[in-house]
């Protein structure tokens, strides 16, 4: 990163969004099966200044009752205020009662999910696929909006378009300039079109543009973010509002520690110890047990383990130990074998991961 690009990065305020004020323009995507509230507890303990749950059906929201399974999704943490709740749907009639439902639950900020990809959620007309039917789009803000308090922010995240057809850059602004006009607080870009899934770069150009044409108006940028120079990077060559880190903050919440290090001007922080990563992993269990339950937590947290693993040294042993964890007793044994020395970590955006479905 040059001077320039230093500058312009520590000219950025904090982000406000509506009346929501953050500390800092560094914030945690919603990330399907991944941004529980385990995981945005720790994201927030690490400097994010703000963090969304993983994506949740409207349908599922609107009804979900008593199970202790469904009511772990919703749950909220006192310490991750503000917290953003996100949803996905299809029928714009199901959106007010699910929005509702997560102010209830003590969701501080409601964002509407227009960027999934995968194929499943677009056959089923969610996601990713109202970007091509910009009157249904509208109208979720629309219902979304007059759902909840005046109080509350609500949110969009985007991707640049369906594909890369003149009639997608005319749905995309359509959507963008008229989410606006019917009250959203602000909204998130993803650099990737939804045929691009996760394949190839992110269009930062893109990205640079849509805040040109914002003005005052606030945007997130996404796409990329595997390392605490691309956040400074994206900041200063795109002049985005903020960044939203999505896979690059799976199993290693120093990113956002990182990225506020390099924004203050300071040296860059290094990866964390193996004393460091010891901490968290354990404390992460913790928080997974506690919202899940040990057998689930056991289960849930194996898949953030081969994330962190990428930290350590000998990163695909200690994968390999993880896969295998069941319970909380399992777990410690593997820090115990794994973690019982100190000693410099390895920088995880050496390894990026393709693979995470709505939201990265």
């Amino acid at each position: 990163m040059n001077t320039l690009e230093n500058n312009a990065a520590l000219a950025n305020p904090p982000l406000s969004i509506g009346g929501v004020v953050l500390e800092s323009p560094v914030v945690q995507a919603a990330l399907s099966g991944y941004s529980d509230r385990a995981m945005r507890v720790l994201a927030r303990r690490h400097g994010a200044a703000y963090a969304l749950c993983e994506v949740l059906l409207d349908i599922f929201v609107a009804v979900v009752g008593t199970n202790s399974r469904n009511l772990a999704k919703i749950a909220v943490a006192d310490e991750e205020h503000p917290v953003g709740g996100q949803l996905m749907g299809a029928n714009p009639d199901d959106f007010a009662p699910a929005a509702r439902r997560l102010v209830e639950a003590g969701f501080d900020c409601i964002d509407i999910n227009f960027g999934c990809p995968v194929k499943k959620v677009l056959g089923r007309c969610r996601g990713g696929y109202l970007l091509g039917v910009p009157e249904t789009a509208l109208e979720i803000v629309s219902r979304v909006r007059g759902a909840v308090p005046a109080s509350v922010p609500v949110t969009l995240k985007m991707r640049r378009g369906i594909d890369d057809s003149s009639k997608s850059l005319e749905n995309f602004w359509r959507i963008f300039d008229g989410a606006f006009d019917r009250g959203v607080a602000a909204i998130t870009v993803h650099g990737r079109s939804v045929e691009q899934k996760y394949v190839g770069p992110s269009n930062w150009d893109f990205l640079a543009a849509v805040k040109r044409h914002a003005g005052q108006r606030i945007v997130i940028g996404s796409g990329d973010l595997f390392s605490a120079e691309a956040c400074v990077a994206m900041l200063a060559r795109t002049g985005v509002d903020g960044v939203s880190i999505a896979r690059g903050a799976i199993g290693n919440p120093w990113i956002f520690r990182q990225t506020l290090s390099l924004l203050a001007g300071r040296p860059p922080i290094p990866p964390p110890t193996m004393y460091e990563q010891r901490d968290v992993l354990h404390e992460h269990f913790r928080l997974a047990e506690e919202l899940h339950g040990e057998d689930r937590a056991g289960r849930v947290m194996r898949k953030f383990a081969i994330k962190y693993a990428r930290l350590h040294p000998d990163s695909l042993l200690v994968r390999d130990a993880f896969v295998s964890v069941k319970v909380n007793a399992d777990w410690q044994r593997v820090l115990d074998r794994f973690y019982a020395t100190d000693g410099p970590g390895r920088d995880a955006a050496a390894d990026i991961d393709e693979t995470i479905e709505c939201g990265a």
